[in-house]
């Protein structure tokens, strides 16, 4: 069976079957459900050549997203390149944690994503409820021109405007929810995040502390929020209780609360006005 005999070639990587099999669907423009009912296929020339190419990138470290040009988050397909930081699983419980704020407030419908990157997080939200109206920002034009092309594979472009911005889109706008993911890994630990080198550090590197975009966000926020209104950060799981001071500072009487992922790291600061 081919998948198996590539499995075998991947030795060493995590995961070599469910890879070898999104690698194989991926060349032959197939679901992974049909290579696996098909197990008879065998690749042409043209096609062995490029799973070759494939595997050896695989192999130099380059992450399986980008190889394929896709990555899943909540439920949907992403388009992902060099240019965005790889949507991660654990961005999930950001989307969770808005769409349940929006549940409870019903009127609200006003949303700012900071540093939207591929769009994961904003098209997720727009796809779930379609009554929410985003502004989605990011520094990088190439970042959102892919965000974009994201946008309109899942119908929602009507409901985001993305514009380049640092941090803060240049309006006066308010809104009811913010989001943001923004690169929060400390610039000496760059190095140990095994897709460094390979995704673009202006969507990793934090500053000295991990906290410089934060700071900086949290610094010019107030003043952009309604009443009633919620603030999502992701955070760098070491780095939770520095976050919630800076919180508290910027944000003396809101309800500031740390929240845990999934494997109990923390992961989220939620930071909510009334």
């Amino acid at each position: 069976m081919i998948e198996e005999s590539l499995s075998f070639a991947l030795n060493g990587i995590d995961q070599p079957h469910q890879v070898a099999l999104i690698l194989l669907a991926h060349v032959l423009n197939k679901p992974k459900t049909w290579v696996l009912a098909h197990p008879e296929t065998h690749l042409n020339p043209d096609q062995k050549a490029r799973l070759e190419h494939l595997v050896s990138r695989l192999q130099e470290g380059e992450p399986l997203p980008y190889l394929t040009g896709k990555q899943a988050f909540y439920g949907l397909d992403f388009a992902v390149n060099p240019d965005v930081l790889i949507p991660r699983p654990e961005t999930e419980l950001l989307v969770e944690e808005a769409l349940d704020w929006l549940a409870a407030h019903p009127n609200g419908k006003t949303v700012l994503e900071v540093g939207t990157g591929s769009g994961c997080i904003a098209i997720s939200l727009a796809t779930c409820n379609t009554r929410l109206a985003i502004t989605a920002t990011d520094i990088s034009s190439a970042a959102l021109k892919l965000a974009r092309q994201n946008a309109a594979i899942h119908q929602v472009s009507a409901q985001i405007t993305f514009t380049q911005a640092d941090l803060l889109p240049n309006t006066s706008d308010t809104f009811d929810l913010v989001c943001a993911n923004l690169p929060y890994i400390p610039s000496q630990k760059l190095s140990s995040v095994n897709t460094h080198g390979f995704e673009p550090n202006l969507a990793l590197d934090g500053g000295a502390d991990g906290l410089r975009l934060i700071r900086r966000l949290l610094d010019h926020l107030p003043s952009r929020l309604n009443y009633p209104s919620v603030v999502l950060l992701e955070i760098e799981a070491s780095l939770g209780a520095e976050t919630l001071e800076l919180a508290y500072a910027a944000f003396p009487n809101a309800c500031v609360t740390l929240i845990q992922d999934l494997a109990g790291l923390d992961r989220l600061v939620r930071i909510e006005l009334s």
